[in-house]
């Protein structure tokens, strides 16, 4: 008998099976197609986790990972600005009581967090940031070995940090942390997705590299403000800045040398997400794992 993780993101969604992050038997993925609302999703997912109670050999329990806000306690999904539509989702109850086994709910930052923590670029440390910066940009906290998730669950919610009084829009705040770095504010130069200025960027082209430049300098911006503030050993970050490091890193370099105090700044690495792209299948497995 295996675990079944589930991956609910604004751009795709994953199912996948295996005894631990590491080892994965069954995996497939679709686009979340948020403009057709919750159900068409909620309904691939149970098609394809029952694809996988096969090739698990049953199962043992089901974790889902997925965007905040939510509530872990009562299993509900509560409007994440990247799910529009998604108001109230009951996933717990719906799971268990369609399969029949234990199913956890947790936020996508805390779940990557633990996965890098314990599986990735974080083994080993006791203080960890962990940045999403996929559609949308939220962070996980393992704060003196334990994941920290605050007095109702909304710790790391860094995205709705405001770095500049004006400029791109994420998580309902104009130059938000989101706004500034994500797939989301990305777009927000009207340029085309992150996927397409990378490419352009890779051919040594001008604007998609000015673009970057200037992502780098608002992560940067935002990164001294948690260095400053919790002291991390490491920071991981994932999806767009684990694939376009090259032409975030320098910028990003520059701001934190300006805006960091030194001696936080010389304790902390800034590290790529080390699953790389099974991040999301390892992050959802571990919620199924528990122990945590």
């Amino acid at each position: 008998m295996a675990y079944i993780g589930v991956d609910i993101g604004g751009t795709k969604c994953a199912v996948c099976a295996g005894e631990d992050p590491l080892h994965l038997c069954f995996r497939v993925s679709f686009p979340t197609r948020t403009e057709l609302g919750p159900e068409q999703a909620l309904r691939r997912i149970e098609a394809e986790i029952a694809c996988a109670i096969p090739a698990a050999c049953g199962v043992r329990a089901i974790g889902v990972s997925c965007g905040g806000p939510l509530d872990s306690r009562t299993g509900e999904i509560l409007s994440p600005p990247n799910l529009p539509g998604w108001d109230r989702v009951p996933i717990v109850r719906r799971l268990s009581e369609r399969f029949g086994v234990p199913v956890r709910l947790c936020n996508d930052a805390d779940a990557c967090a633990v996965a890098e923590w314990k599986y990735g670029a974080g083994v080993g440390v006791e203080n960890m940031i962990f940045l999403t910066f996929g559609t949308g940009l939220g962070a996980g906290l393992i704060l003196n070995g334990r994941l920290y998730t605050g007095a109702c669950g909304m710790a790391g919610e860094a995205g709705h940090i405001r770095l500049r009084p004006a400029g791109h829009t994420g998580y309902g705040k104009a130059g938000s942390f989101e706004g500034c770095c994500s797939g989301g504010g990305i777009a927000q130069y009207g340029l085309g997705s992150a996927k397409e200025l990378a490419g352009r960027a890779a051919a040594g082209d001008p604007e998609a590299l000015a673009v970057f430049r200037e992502v780098g300098e608002n992560l940067g911006r935002g990164l001294a403000v948690l260095i400053d503030l919790l002291n991390p050993e490491v920071i991981v970050i994932g999806s767009i800045y684990a694939r376009c490091r090259a032409f975030i890193e320098p910028s990003m370099n520059e701001m934190l040398r300006t805006e960091a105090l030194p001696q936080p700044l010389a304790a902390v690495r800034i590290l790529p997400a080390g699953l790389g792209e099974d991040l999301g299948n390892a992050a959802a497995l571990a919620v199924a794992m528990g122990g945590f």
